[in-house]
């Protein structure tokens, strides 16, 4: 996870896909509706909500004021800036203020069964199958906080501040003095005068304060006891009562604790993640698309990142991270290719292979094995060495298929940024030029 810094902080609470600096997403990401059940089960305050899932069920809880007559609904999807997307069915803004039955079964309709489109959740937009009704709080003041772990602290840390309910990327790069960081003992946990400390920082007073720390400590225990990397609260409130309520929650839990928290993987949503990163998973690839036109298939993390940075040296765009790892099996590489080649804008690929544990053989005989069965008609610029890279270009060679060969990282990443380019001018033209793969 990307270091805390006062101007940088916003890489922490990024919830699109992970950009390159963190390779790959290694949290489970919870929709909001389940963070906010555990909450209640710590006897953390919230406010009361239903969960609906058609237009009709909207309209029944409307109906019964159960939430009271105005109220608040979100559309769950696992991305940030709900409140200023765009649905595709033309309605603005994922978190709706309602005011009667018939105009929360209307937003319903809009909502339920259409994909929603933010900053965060790139160009295919999230679908939504599911809202959270809540009820409307008046409140007094709100409140930034979240908990994450952090690798200058060794630890978790608490990040807070005054300016709640605000976008608080925008906050950490324009006011940074505005955030309070609080590093917690990971042995000792957080201490009840620790949180009066920080509760009292952020303006609290006599029994708001008193209430503010211990609702501080038991977010402190839910992060704890479900393995979270990032628990978000945006914003926490003190309400016109004078209490303190979480108004909502985003929780990530730790990839390694799948074993411990099997309750709450089992409410993982693959709706939400792109099939092909639902794909690199189960065929164990480390993917992560990107807006470029040359696909990469590499081993190794650093030679992926290096292979992606020639690229851009030599004017292309990398179009995807793929990661095969040291002992890819020939499956493995055509299913990486599917991936890769599933993304319509990728205009060449570009295979960059040192084997040492790898066998350039097997990566040789996937390659065939996607340019056959996928029946590939862009350009494959193929850089091989290490280990039976003889075997391996003897298998390309008698492949029957146009596979172009190179000794050199310099002159593969030039090639295929080369073919690239003649590719889009052939298709943005028209002119119906194609590579051809079978002969």
């Amino acid at each position: 996870m990307a270091l805390i810094g006062k101007t940088h902080l916003f890489k922490i609470f990024s919830r699109s896909r992970p950009s390159l600096t963190t390779q790959k997403r290694f949290y489970l990401s919870l929709h909001e509706y389940v963070s906010m059940g555990l909450l209640e089960k710590a006897g953390i305050r919230v406010p009361k909500y239903r969960l609906v899932e058609t237009a009709d069920q909207a309209h029944q809880v409307a109906s019964s004021r159960e939430l009271g007559d105005d109220l608040v609904m979100k559309a769950q999807v696992l991305a940030g800036g709900r409140g200023k997307g765009t649905f595709d069915s033309g309605l603005k803004g994922g978190v709706k203020m309602v005011y009667s039955p018939d105009e929360a079964k209307q937003i319903a309709t809009r909502m339920l069964g259409h994909r929603l489109y933010t900053k965060q959740t790139g160009r295919d937009g999230k679908p939504v199958s599911k809202l959270m009704m809540c009820q409307k709080l008046f409140t007094r003041r709100e409140y930034y906080f979240a908990l994450a772990l952090e690798r200058r602290f060794n630890g978790p840390v608490i990040i807070t501040s005054t300016q709640g309910g605000s976008n608080i990327e925008e906050i950490a790069a324009e006011n940074p003095d505005a955030i309070i960081q609080h590093p917690i003992n990971i042995e000792q946990g957080l201490q009840r005068e620790d949180a009066l400390s920080i509760a009292e920082r952020l303006g609290f007073r006599n029994e708001p304060m008193q209430e503010a720390a211990e609702t501080m400590m038991k977010l402190y225990q839910v992060f704890k006891e479900n393995d979270g990397v990032l628990l978000e609260i945006n914003p926490l409130t003190e309400g016109a009562d004078g209490k303190i309520y979480c108004m909502d929650c985003k929780l990530n839990v730790d990839d390694n604790s799948e074993f411990r928290q099997k309750s709450l993987f089992e409410l993982k949503d693959k709706s939400q993640n792109d099939w092909r990163d639902v794909q690199a998973e189960e065929s164990n690839l480390n993917y992560i698309g990107l807006d470029g036109e040359i696909g990469c298939l590499v081993n190794g993390a650093g030679l992926a990142m290096a292979t992606m940075d020639i690229i851009k040296l030599h004017g292309g765009n990398p179009a995807n991270f793929l990661d095969v790892g040291g002992g890819a099996s020939a499956q493995q590489v055509r299913n990486a290719f599917e991936l890769i080649t599933s993304d319509p804008r990728v205009q060449a690929v570009f295979v960059n292979i040192f084997g040492g544990i790898m066998r350039c053989d097997v990566i040789a005989q996937g390659i065939v094995a996607a340019a056959r069965e996928l029946k590939l008609t862009i350009p494959i610029v193929v850089r091989l060495q290490g280990t039976r890279v003889d075997d391996a270009k003897a298998i390309l060679a008698n492949s029957q298929f146009k596979i172009l060969a190179c000794d050199d990282l310099d002159d593969g990443a030039r090639l295929a940024v080369k073919l690239a380019q003649i590719v889009s001018l052939a298709r943005s033209a028209s002119i119906g030029v194609q590579f051809e793969l079978p002969i």
